[in-house]
């Protein structure tokens, strides 16, 4: 159960890691667009930053903390029982 639920976790958390840095590259790119007057998409960016990455981002951080937390007390479950 906990290694499925683990593997669970890490797939939804790769996942999340792209979608965080796609995020990111379009932000740099539109920034970078935006300072020499090329619309490449800031304002929607802009629009999609509280209802898509920011949850994103906290959802990663919220999930390595969970990932760490779990394999800490498993590690600690097994020194105890040898």
């Amino acid at each position: 159960m906990k290694d499925k639920l683990l593997n669970w976790l890490n797939t939804v958390l790769v996942a999340d890691v792209f979608l965080v840095l796609f995020g990111f590259v379009w932000l740099a790119i539109a920034a970078i667009g935006d300072s020499v007057g090329v619309n490449l998409g800031l304002d929607l960016w802009h629009q999609l930053w509280q209802p898509v990455f920011n949850p994103a981002i906290g959802i990663l951080m919220g999930g390595a903390i969970l990932s760490g937390i779990i394999s800490w007390v498993s590690k600690k479950f097994l020194s105890s029982q040898e």
